[in-house]
């Protein structure tokens, strides 16, 4: 496929954004001209944006091996990140690899070379390991949120990613975390530091929410009830916790998804595919939740269990009142409990008696067939409007991946649609349509 060099405002235009915040100006011109730059930004302020647009704009349209490596700490950001880059259609080939998906699906993928790889420390390592690819090429590294990746436990196959990569000439840096400590390993010289941590955020609220007894339960759903139907993220530290107050909210009608470690990565998927289009409002979540991921705008986050380190209070904050708009973070916490001191005091939220939020109006079907069937997004809507018969408005968020699709539609219409437009020809495929 011919690649054709798109200009920054027809890639703007793609993806709906008008103009670059001054961060990502900021970035944008010392990624251009300087090899070795550390960029630290508040989640939500459109940091992959900063680092993907110019780094774009030095690949090859005649090198056929990958030139770019970005390095994430976990799945969820490795999907996000490649899906931004394919939205901005660049027309250079883009994948992501990590942890969770088979091994032969990687070497599929990667047997046509994508410009820019995307992964996480393990799988990347791996690949490097057996070479799989010819690295000689790669000329660019990319450390996303690399406070994490640079943690312990990750330190090892970080450091054998640095050394199988000696060709690399430029290094970026991300984080949305101040005072990380950068390993020697990394082989910074002297970078350049962009830092928009000290940004007044005044748009984020956080408040005491207390609890008389020390089991947490009855006062979360008293706050649930008091918030309203509102999109957030309740905080858990343990995924054990999760299946606990999941249990205690489904017993009290409350609709929710969950989202941690211990899930199959096809469910984590599909519990985000469902809170971004609205059929779960709410998402019960450790902290694997409290960055990278790619979530619609948050009105409120819950601490259910107060976060263990200031870093992760941070970033569990910052999931809500980004750019530029309100939210609310609520420490949830027992009357006689002590707060960490990097919380501090907070003003107390008293609680309104109040019934607890109705169930989404949406819910999500499944379609076996995507991308790769040279189906569009557009294919879909045709389908449930003609054979469908459904409205404009029974018609919600379509999510298209490589090989099936996921769309939010009312859910008072499924009983009328799913017969018509069940195993019917979409393109050339025949494809099975079912809730989930």
């Amino acid at each position: 496929m011919s690649i054709v060099i798109k200009s920054q405002k027809a890639i703007l235009s793609k993806l709906g954004i008008t103009a670059l915040n001054p961060m990502q100006e900021e970035a944008k011109l010392a990624i251009a001209s300087c090899n070795e730059v550390i960029l630290l930004s508040p989640t939500g302020t459109g940091k992959t944006l900063a680092f993907l647009l110019p780094l774009i704009n030095e690949l090859d349209k005649n090198c056929d091996e990958i030139q770019t490596v970005v390095i994430v700490p976990s799945r969820e950001l490795a999907i996000q990140i490649e899906q931004v880059m394919r939205e901005m259609g660049t027309g250079f080939k883009v994948n992501a690899v990590y942890g969770g998906r088979s091994g032969s699906k990687d070497r599929i993928d990667i047997k046509h070379r994508p410009a820019v790889l995307i992964g996480t420390p393990g799988r990347v390592a791996d690949h490097l390991r057996r070479e799989a690819f010819y690295a000689g090429d790669i000329k660019t590294l990319v450390l996303d949120e690399f406070d994490k990746s640079l943690e312990v436990g990750f330190e090892n196959e970080m450091s054998e990613i640095l050394n199988l990569l000696p060709q690399v000439t430029k290094k970026i840096l991300t984080s949305a975390t101040q005072g990380v400590e950068i390993p020697e390993f990394v082989g910074l010289s002297n970078p350049i530091t962009i830092d928009y941590l000290g940004d007044e955020r005044t748009q984020l609220q956080i408040k005491n929410v207390i609890s008389p007894t020390k089991d947490k339960l009855d006062t979360l759903v008293n706050l649930i009830a008091h918030i309203g139907n509102q999109n957030g993220i309740i905080f858990c530290n343990f995924k054990d916790s999760i299946q606990r107050v999941s249990d205690y909210l489904s017993d009290h009608n409350i609709s929710h998804g969950t989202f941690y470690g211990g899930m199959e990565q096809t469910e984590r998927e599909r519990a985000l595919i469902k809170f971004r289009n609205g059929t779960h409002q709410l998402l019960l979540a450790t902290d694997l939740a409290a960055r990278g991921i790619d979530v619609p705008e948050l009105k409120f986050i819950i601490h259910y269990h107060l976060p263990i380190k200031s870093e992760e209070f941070t970033h569990r904050n910052g999931r809500t009142a980004r750019m530029n708009s309100n939210g609310v973070a609520y420490v949830l916490k027992y009357e006689k409990e002590d707060v960490p001191e990097f919380i501090g005091a907070l003003p107390t939220e008293e609680l309104s008696t109040s019934k607890p939020p109705k169930p989404s109006d949406w819910s999500t079907l499944f379609i076996s067939g995507g991308r790769k069937d040279k189906i569009s997004k557009g294919d879909i809507a045709g389908l449930f409007f003609k054979q469908g018969n459904i409205t404009r408005e029974d018609l919600g968020v379509i999510e298209l991946k490589n090989d099936c699709a996921f769309v939010a539609v009312k859910t008072v219409t499924i009983k009328g649609l799913l017969p018509n437009v069940n195993n019917v020809r979409l393109k050339k495929k025949k494809v099975r349509v079912s809730i989930i």
